[in-house]
């Protein structure tokens, strides 16, 4: 009986003892460390197979591809999962395909950044450098030997000019100078206008040709795309001058969606930090390299926006 009785109280105490481990490992896992969250939450993030890049046609589509190529490849080095990047024929597409989660990291405009921010909840992490500094400006631009030399004259003769915009996104190619010509009375839809013609062009290096070739008499474009596409040899600077230039504007942000997490932003933000390749930094605007960037970068962008009915937000 004893012996029965001894074997009872030491099954009993393994018993117990077993159940206290367990509600030790329960209450570890409702009750655990920041630093072990962080470990779980790093874990997840490694659990990402791929990262696609949408980029927007701001300048030619070749040359932005192979750019963007080799973006995706250093930052497939830098996070140890499969990087891939993708040319959009228009910037709207890029912002549907956040939404959809079609695409996780992106290049876009100010306008679209702004929209996509509104809509989808994006957030901008980098940002390139022109000549050391994050701005740039939109230019109208014409022949060199045109009549036309300042914002003035195109008020002036607007009857008698072929106008382009670039893509109608477009934060330097369309928004900014669309509300100057408003602002003049020269311009409400491309129904509603003064010029002889309005046309959108889709890109910047195509607005830059037009005008060059004479298809155009004056056309809208980003000045560090400008820069580069008469750097490149692209067009001739020789053959075109400015004859309006805005207030500087914040560069084009690279964003990411909130499935991208804190670790993974970080390591893009030093990869790209890090980044000296002429071909990479000459496919985004002539970049001398890149910068943080972060979404109150964009508050004048957002401004201008609502002002121009370009996005309705839910304040």
């Amino acid at each position: 009986m004893f012996r029965k009785r001894q074997c009872f109280l030491v099954l009993t105490g393994l018993l117990l003892s077993t159940l206290a481990l367990a509600a030790c490992g329960n209450n570890g896992g409702t009750g655990a460390s920041d630093e072990d969250g962080a470990e779980a939450s790093q874990q997840g993030e490694a659990a990402r197979s791929e990262l696609l890049i949408g980029v927007i046609p701001a300048q030619g589509s070749n040359q932005m591809e192979e750019g963007a190529d080799k973006l995706a490849g250093i930052l497939q080095e830098a996070l140890g999962y499969e990087v891939r990047a993708e040319v959009y024929p228009d910037y709207n597409g890029v912002v549907e395909a956040m939404g959809a989660d079609k695409v996780q990291m992106a290049y876009l405009g100010p306008l679209t950044y702004v929209e996509a921010h509104e809509r989808y909840g994006v957030e901008a992490i980098v940002t390139q450098l022109i000549e050391g500094k994050p701005y740039y400006y939109s230019y109208l631009i014409t022949q060199a030997d045109s009549p036309y030399e300042t914002f003035e004259d195109v008020e002036a003769h607007a009857a008698d000019i072929r106008f382009a915009f670039g893509d109608i996104s477009s934060t330097s190619g369309s928004l900014i100078p669309g509300i100057a010509l408003k602002d003049a009375g020269l311009f409400e839809s491309q129904q509603a206008h003064s010029f002889a013609s309005v046309v959108y062009t889709g890109d910047h290096t195509a607005t830059a040709l037009a005008v060059q070739n004479g298809q155009q008499d004056i056309g809208a474009i980003d000045s560090a795309y400008f820069n580069n596409l008469v750097k490149q040899g692209t067009i001739d600077g020789d053959k075109l001058k400015i004859v309006w230039e805005s207030e500087p504007l914040f560069q084009y942000p690279w964003a990411v969606t909130g499935g991208v997490g804190e670790q993974d932003r970080a390591i893009i933000r030093d990869a790209m930090l890090a980044i000296d390749d002429p071909v990479i930094l000459s496919a985004f605007g002539g970049a001398s390299g890149f910068t943080e960037a972060a979404n109150a970068d964009y508050a004048a962008i957002r401004d201008a926006a609502i002002a121009d009915g370009r996005l309705q937000t839910a304040d």
